[in-house]
Parts: C-alpha cells; structure tokens; sequence
C-alpha cells in the first residue's frame, strides 16, 4: 500500500534533482548567470548542492522499499 506514494516521490525526487543538475551545467559553460541577481560563485555550488541533495532523497526513498 505504502509503496505507491513512495515511488512517485523517488520519481519526483530523481526527475528534479537531475534537471536541475543539467540546467545548472548547460548554464554554467555558456557562462550565463545561474540565478538572476546572484553572483555565480554562490548560485553555482548552492543550485549543485541543491541537486545533490534532491538526487539524494530520490535514492533514499527508493532504499525504503
């Protein structure tokens, strides 16, 4: 029953964690800013870390199963 829910949220988790990863990269070689009103050596390692950490809770929720 509980596994449904758990799923979505890994798929959401994963699904969010990688685009953003992607996004950040494609942005950061073409040196465009990251963040609209933040200097790139902050926005870069924070949104990283921030795709870190959701690629992260994708892959815990799918250790639960």
């Amino acid at each position: 029953m509980e596994n449904g829910p758990a799923v979505f949220a890994a798929v959401v988790f994963l699904l969010f964690g990688t685009a953003l990863l992607v996004w950040t990269g494609a942005r950061a070689l073409h040196r465009a800013p990251v963040a609209e009103g933040v200097r790139p050596v902050v926005a870069v390692p924070v949104t990283l870390l921030t795709g870190g950490v959701f690629l992260a809770l994708g892959l815990w929720c799918l250790a639960r199963l």
